[in-house]
């Protein structure tokens, strides 16, 4: 099981950017899809998070401005609008997969920088 993120870069305070990440392999089922996020000298916190029923929770710092959406059923998207340097971060897509009945892990994408300049 692989996850491809995509759509990270360098943006003005107050533009958008969306971020994609996509599941591929042996996958039975995807159940919750989030999107965590660390800037330097700061712990790692949950930025997003959407269930496999469309649940979505959001980090208080975010709300209003980021949407995130599952695509399909392996695709997840987190539209981030209004950015702020303080969303200056490496955001990483994580996903709860079942690749069987009796096997259900955690998986990792890699980190996509997300830069926002004042």
């Amino acid at each position: 099981v692989q996850l491809q993120a995509s759509g990270g870069g360098l943006v003005q305070a107050g533009g958008s950017l969306r971020l994609s990440c996509a599941a591929s392999g042996n996958i039975l089922r995807i159940h919750t899809m989030a999107w965590y996020r660390q800037a330097p000298g700061k712990q790692r916190e949950l930025v997003s998070g959407i269930t496999s029923s469309g649940t979505t929770n959001y980090v208080d710092s975010v709300k209003g401005r980021f949407t995130i959406s599952r695509d399909n059923a392996r695709r997840v998207s987190l539209q981030m609008n209004s950015l702020k340097p303080e969303d200056t971060a490496v955001y990483v897509c994580t996903a709860d997969i079942s690749e069987t009945p009796w096997r259900r892990d955690d998986y990792w994408g890699q980190g996509t920088q997300v830069t926002v300049s004042s």
